[in-house]
């Protein structure tokens, strides 16, 4: 089954480097290209800036560059990139894009659950992570770490990107049809509306301690996004657990790692994604990264009850977060087809089947 407006699949993500859509400096790492979407590529070159910054129409990346960067930094062997600090870096890979084809990128679940605060920029961009129809021109990802110092090198994948044609949203009668078909948020009373379906925090904890999340620790040494399991949990993160209270006060200059109360599925005909923020239900911000690929949480690609990670900051005071408040919203969205492989049953599939989980980065301890 096709269909004419939808997301990309996983096939015509490599079509596009095929066609000379997609460009790259190098080849492509053999599970670079995910079910829904493409991790990107870090170059050579990392520049660090004085503050971030738009484009704005007329305006090329490199031409602001040039007056705002204030030293270079080699990226070719690994550097360390500093918290409190922006950085822009032109990505590997770069976009010829059809007429009637859009993007938008995200970062990655690892690069969020790290505090890695990340988005791509277009020449003459008036939005962050938004490619327009027909776009032409290289990539650039601003990075800016917040809770741990990170060690980065030419090929670090640290966000990526989805590719549409048209429409792709589900309207809310599409969404209310799926989820009575398809289970979408293990939810008795499911929450839905035309700004997607709503998820909850769970800080009834679990396990038999009741750990109801993480908190990043300050002044640690520095994360290797490129090492797997290579960090001890401990030496960067504080355990939480429940106390008896159902409910966590978020401190303003602190970043959480929390879970949905909700188990979540995408099923093989559609890509979802979890609005970052509403001010609607709070002022704070839930998740980093947005992107659940086709066949997260699908019981056949081995994902029946998983959960949504949430990345989680308080904005300028503090907060009550409480037992089933609600914290954000999933919209789903029409792939063009089904993908040839599943979240979950590829290489790249690191959180399938998830409960509370940190990065790939930690051990289990």
């Amino acid at each position: 089954m096709t269909r004419d407006n939808g997301i990309l699949a996983d096939g015509a993500i490599e079509g596009l480097f095929a066609s000379g859509a997609l460009i790259s400096e190098a080849p492509l790492d053999p599970d670079q290209i995910q079910p829904a979407s493409l991790d990107l590529r870090l170059g050579a070159t990392a520049f660090r800036v004085r503050a971030s910054f738009m484009p704005g129409p007329g305006h090329l990346v490199a031409d602001k560059l040039d007056r705002l960067k204030l030293h270079v930094v080699d990226l070719s062997d690994g550097a360390v990139l500093e918290t409190g600090c922006v950085y822009i870096v032109p990505l590997m890979e770069r976009l010829d894009l059809p007429a009637a084809m859009s993007a938008s990128a995200n970062p990655k679940s690892s690069t969020g659950r790290l505090d890695i605060f990340t988005r791509v920029i277009t020449d003459r961009a008036q939005e962050f992570d938004k490619i327009p129809a027909g776009y032409r021109g290289p990539l650039y990802l601003e990075i800016s770490p917040r809770t741990f110092p990170v060690i980065v090198r030419r090929g670090s994948r640290l966000s990526q990107i989805r590719f549409r044609v048209g429409q792709a949203l589900l309207s809310e009668a599409e969404l209310l049809d799926l989820h009575a078909r398809e289970t979408l948020v293990a939810s008795e009373a499911p929450n839905v509306s035309g700004g997607g379906i709503a998820l909850s925090i769970d800080l009834k904890g679990t396990g038999p301690d009741g750990l109801i999340g993480y908190r990043g620790k300050h002044h640690t040494a520095v994360v290797d996004v490129d090492k797997k399991a290579g960090h001890g949990i401990y030496d960067f993160w504080e355990p939480l657990y429940a106390r008896g209270s159902d409910e966590l006060i978020l401190d303003p200059d602190e970043f959480y790692i929390l879970v949905s109360r909700e188990a979540v599925h995408v099923p093989p005909l559609y890509a979802a994604e979890m609005t970052p923020f509403d001010p609607l239900v709070g002022e704070f911000r839930v998740h980093y990264a947005g992107f659940f690929d086709p066949g997260f949480g699908h019981e056949l690609a081995g994902g029946r009850g998983s959960r949504a990670v949430l990345e989680v900051r308080s904005h300028e005071v503090p907060f009550i977060l409480e037992h089933g408040q609600i914290v954000g919203r999933l919209v789903y969205e029409h792939m063009l087809e089904r993908p040839r492989s599943l979240y979950g049953l590829g290489a790249g599939s690191n959180y399938q089947a998830q409960g509370l989980k940190l990065s790939k980065h930690f051990r289990a301890e």
